[in-house]
């Protein structure tokens, strides 16, 4: 690795790690992540500033139905949680995180400017409906193609810069401590302790001031605001760029992976059934002595893909392991990596279905608040500070589950205090169905008041919306949180920057199912002239709570799943090897694998 003082590569000693005695006082440790922090809060001041609020604009500025602006959010949405993905490519195989996260941020800068642009010049949007939200989506004015062109582009580069900005924040944060010494790991768990206080302190300036602005003041002013925090997180992460770590890109992991089921599949002619007579390639690291990189030795699972690591000819490998054609000779470190991959699936496959009850709050739970009693007295209560809800009841059971429940359990017993993995994924699932009913519930009372009143707004008061909302809230805390712990923590040391993109993979996932969902829906309940549950402008039109009834019995099907399928799964040898730690990896603090109820600080 080389470090930003230009030491050779050749130079292989501990001085020339980026850790290192003679780098880590001028570069890395907390002169750097002043810098990194001071960065993330104006980048999360903005990026919430478009996300909280977003289908409201849609919905009042561009004269978007119901079912229009949901789609065209969970469609955006879905490609921001996929492009991560795509940006941990680039960052590990050509870009390296500085560069990644430099460029990542001009693009969600000009991406805010558009998106601003359009909320300041008039004639880049629609004439506002005369009656606001009353009036019928057909009496509406719509967007011309230009119109919606410069909206999409903005969207469109907001998305590009999350992709880069998600899988390499918190991983770039990390690489400047040295987590192989117990000071290193103290020092990074202050700096996830000091990242998720000031994300919520972001969060909540954002829900509460700049969502006050876009919806009371002026759409201009809140999406300016917005833009001048993206030009001030950048202006910051520039003035650092002297104090950081940069780690060099070393290749793509995802690059790694396709290697494996390509060699693999190429000699799937071989019989394995004799381990004696078989050779596998398994060079040293190329970097042994960097503290984030930890050998993975052989297990027996998934058989097939170890036919990628079998030597057949002794002229695949040479001396030079720069020289091995990897198509064809993959080393049993590659092997292992993938395995652990396909090892989570299960459990991941059962994440992404628990998420679609999570993300309703944001797109047709805020719709419900725009046709709710929201006043209080003469002060209107903006739609999308309900947002601040989940984030209310979240952060409440983290409280008490870190000060109360586990010392509690602490004095009663001193092992397994904490819930495991499968455990909080379990409780997540069962809350995502009760908060898909108790959704469909409350949706009948709103919708029902409202036509007994004649009304486009129910009577029914904004405060019977909050259960759904806080639910929303407590399924992200167990199910979401335990979803990136599995993925970084069951992933090797060299695959966590993939595991953060692979988790807003399910995300994204999550938000093109249930954009399918809903125009399926739209279809098949609109047949022969009827009324379809979904679609217009007007709820009390619509059978939303339907909808939700459908997603909680997908919910419950997920369940069933989770409990005789992918729970067992993890129970299995796959995760069970999985969790083994080399005693001399344990030793240097470098183990690449961690219980299922280890205490891992994780921020999703």
């Amino acid at each position: 690795m080389m470090n930003e003082n230009g030491v050779s590569e050749s130079q292989k000693s501990l001085e020339n790690l980026p850790h290192s005695s003679s780098t880590k006082n001028k570069q890395g440790g907390w002169r750097a992540i002043r810098y990194i922090l001071a960065n993330e809060t104006f980048e999360k001041v903005a990026s919430m500033g478009l996300i909280a609020n977003l289908i409201v604009y849609l919905h009042t500025q561009y004269n978007m139905d119901n079912t229009t602006s949901a789609q065209v959010f969970t469609l955006w949405a879905g490609s921001t949680n996929f492009l991560p993905l795509v940006g941990a490519y680039i960052a590990d195989a050509y870009a390296g995180k500085f560069n990644t996260l430099f460029f990542s941020s001009i693009a969600s800068f000009l991406g805010m400017g558009f998106v601003a642009l359009g909320a300041g010049v008039p004639s880049l949007r629609p004439p506002s409906c005369s009656t606001h939200y009353e009036s019928e989506y057909s009496d509406c004015i719509q967007a011309t193609g230009f119109q919606l062109s410069i909206l999409y582009v903005g969207l469109a580069l907001f998305a590009i810069g999350s992709g880069g900005l998600r899988p390499c924040n918190i991983s770039f944060g990390a690489d400047q401590f040295d987590t192989s010494t117990e000071k290193g790991r103290e020092q990074l768990e202050s700096f996830f302790n000091w990242w998720y206080f000031l994300f919520t302190i972001a969060l909540l300036l954002t829900l509460t001031v700049v969502v006050y602005i876009q919806t009371n003041v002026n759409w201009f002013l809140g999406f300016i605001i917005p833009t001048a925090c993206f030009a001030c997180s950048l202006t910051i992460f520039v003035l650092g760029r002297k104090a950081y770590i940069r780690s060099k890109p070393k290749g793509s992991v995802i690059s790694d992976l396709v290697r494996v089921v390509i060699a693999a599949n190429r000699k799937r002619h071989l019989d394995i059934s004799k381990d004696s007579e078989l050779s596998f390639y398994d060079p040293p690291l190329e970097d042994e002595l960097d503290p984030r990189m930890s050998k993975l030795p052989h297990t027996n699972r998934f058989r097939f893909f170890d036919k990628a690591a079998i030597i057949t000819d002794p002229s695949e490998c040479g001396s030079d392991v720069k020289l091995v054609d990897n198509w064809k000779l993959c080393s049993v470190q590659q092997v292992e990596e993938l395995k652990s991959v396909i090892g989570t699936l299960p459990i991941w496959l059962a994440g992404i279905l628990c998420f679609l009850s999570m993300t309703q709050a944001n797109s047709f739970g805020i719709l419900q608040v725009i046709q709710t009693h929201k006043s209080i007295g003469k002060f209107n209560i903006p739609p999308a500070w309900m947002g601040l809800v989940p984030m209310i009841a979240l952060s409440t059971w983290i409280f008490l589950y870190e000060k109360i429940y586990v010392p509690f359990r602490d004095t009663r017993n001193k092992r397994g205090s904490r819930l495991t993995v499968d455990q909080r994924i379990l409780i997540g699932i069962v809350l995502s169905i009760v908060c898909m009913i108790v959704s469909g519930l409350v949706e009948e009372r709103r919708r029902g008041e409202a036509l007994k009143n004649g009304s486009f707004e129910s009577p029914t008061r904004i405060w019977w919306l909050v259960p759904q909302f806080a639910l929303s809230g407590l399924v992200e805390a167990f199910a979401a949180v335990a979803m990136m712990e599995l993925l970084t923590s069951y992933w090797p040391n060299s695959m966590k920057t993939l595991g953060g993109a692979v988790f807003f993979l399910s995300l994204s996932i999550c938000n093109y199912l249930n954009s399918l969902i809903i125009k399926i829906i739209e279809l098949a309940t609109g047949k022969n002239g009827k009324t379809p549950w979904l679609g217009g402008n007007d709820l009390n039109k619509n059978r939303l709570e339907y909808y939700y009834y459908t997603i909680a019995v997908l919910a419950g099907l997920n369940l069933l799943y989770f409990q005789f399928i992918a729970r067992r799964f993890l129970y299995s040898e796959v995760l069970q090897n999985s969790s083994k730690v080399d005693p001399e990896d344990e030793e240097r603090g470098n183990s690449n694998m961690l219980p299922l109820n280890e205490d891992e600080k994780v921020v999703g």
